[in-house]
């Protein structure tokens, strides 16, 4: 009896170490996949800081270019744009703002290309060292815009930084290689945290430049460009020397040609809304993934040509300054912060799908009002219902089209996700541009708004 009571507890003690032992092992495994995910938070809040720093200094840049590129690639450019700008009968005076579109339509195009080109490479080599060749062109873009005298070289620029954007779509990926689908939308909501403070401190940081660097001095843009780079440089350690690698070698696709198929595949823009580069995925996983992907694509491309437009609309209906117009973006900000910071990270899975249809009906009545504003106020009633919105339907697309796939398509899922909501910010400026100087800010606005109940009603239809 003693001995058997004493081989009781002696197994009883072994099964409450291993369990301890487990329970241990869950706990560092938690512990280390949150690691990473701040990891990711730090990385993209270094490089969402460096890319908007330039924003505010656009039209300054272009000014200093107009007087002294020896290329001669600023002239062609404009003769373009004063073409445009004659076709769609808008102002003079806004040339500098719809050149600096095309500059921003050209960058997405090249993330539209590059994301799902990057995803599926990440498949087979692993998430970390593709990510760094990205923070590595970015930090190479950031080093040329520092050196350029003329505008080719800043063009070669920013083609090189849209060309290295995949970074994005790779964070993403490594938060779904960390996360379970309970968790994934915390992991998601502080991706948007990073993108709300980056577009929130980066173009304060550089307006800060534009009012008070001497731009009769030369290349006055030199000291925010050495800051970026600075940035970018930071990014790059941080990646190197904190993130480890998230897709170990048994998840990963076993061929390379697999990847160069894919990567073929995506030159057609076809086969990217139909994901005809994801194999081995059921049909209903299939039909899931592209009914995301198209209700993703038309929502950015309404939402990118009307935010673009937006500052038309300051101007020339409210008269704001650029002052005025910083004002409003930093308010839309911080809801967005505040919001993504306590209730976008703390969603819970089953009700993802719930906050994304209504985040897409918010933007609704959102875009109506700022259409059919006669006041600031109820264009900032306006601003603030888009940045509630704002605040969730990205976070929550991307955490539900992150479901689907297996463990070594997250890369390409993501990457095409990414790569078509490029393609809807490289089409959406221009068609907002045309809109809004041919047909009117009211009925651009209230159609476009009006639009946006297409992709909300499908979304809440769909079977996902």
């Amino acid at each position: 009896m003693y001995s058997l009571s004493r081989l009781n507890k002696t197994s009883s003690i072994k099964k409450s170490s291993n369990n301890n032992n487990n329970n241990n092992v869950l706990k560092d495994v938690k512990e280390g996949n949150d690691a990473q995910i701040y990891v990711v938070f730090i990385s993209l809040l270094l490089d969402l800081l460096a890319f908007t720093i330039i924003l505010p200094l656009l039209p300054s840049l272009l000014d200093y270019f107009k007087q002294n590129d020896n290329s001669g690639f600023y002239n062609v450019l404009t003769q373009r744009i004063q073409k445009f700008q004659q076709f769609v009968g808008a102002p003079e005076r806004f040339n500098s703002v719809l050149f600096g579109g095309f500059l921003g339509s050209m960058f997405s195009f090249l993330q539209f290309l590059a994301s799902p080109i990057v995803g599926g490479l990440s498949d087979y080599y692993g998430r970390k060292p593709v990510l760094i060749c990205c923070a590595s062109g970015i930090a190479l873009s950031y080093f040329l815009w520092a050196l350029s005298r003329n505008f080719a070289l800043f063009v070669l620029s920013r083609f090189i930084g849209g060309l290295s954007k995949g970074n994005i779509s790779l964070a993403m990926s490594i938060i779904t290689d960390v996360s379970s689908e309970k968790t994934r939308s915390r992991g998601m909501a502080l991706v948007g945290i990073a993108f709300s403070l980056g577009f929130i401190i980066g173009p304060m940081i550089g307006a800060f430049f534009a009012i008070f660097a001497n731009k009769n001095s030369g290349p006055w843009f030199v000291s925010p460009s050495l800051l970026a780079f600075t940035l970018a440089i930071g990014d790059l350690l941080v990646l190197l020397f904190c993130l480890k690698e998230t897709l170990p070698q048994e998840k990963r696709i076993k061929q390379i040609s697999s990847s160069l198929s894919y990567a073929w595949q995506l030159l057609n823009i076809a086969s990217i809304f139909r994901f005809s580069a994801m194999k081995n995925v059921s049909n209903k996983q299939m039909n899931a993934l592209q009914i995301i992907g198209l209700i993703y694509f038309i929502y950015l491309f309404l939402y990118s040509a009307l935010e673009f437009t937006v500052t038309f609309l300051m101007y020339h209906k409210f008269g704001y300054t650029s002052m005025d117009q910083a004002k409003m973006f930093l308010t839309t900000g911080v809801v967005m912060t505040l919001l993504q910071g306590s209730v976008v990270r703390n969603l819970p899975e089953a009700k993802v799908k719930n906050y994304a249809v209504g985040s897409l009906y918010l933007l609704v009545p959102a875009f109506v009002i700022v259409g059919m504003a006669s006041n600031t106020w109820l264009l900032a009633m306006g601003m603030i219902l888009y940045a509630i919105s704002t605040a969730f339907t990205v976070t929550c697309l991307t955490t539900l089209v992150s479901k689907y796939g297996n463990d070594d398509q997250k890369g390409s899922v993501l990457g095409i996700f990414r790569s078509l909501g490029a393609l809807a910010r490289s089409l959406g400026p221009i068609a907002g541009s045309i809109a809004f100087w041919c047909l009117g800010s009211k009925f651009t606005y209230v159609m476009g708004g009006l639009l946006l109940i297409i992709p909300s009603w499908a979304l809440q239809k769909a079977q996902i």
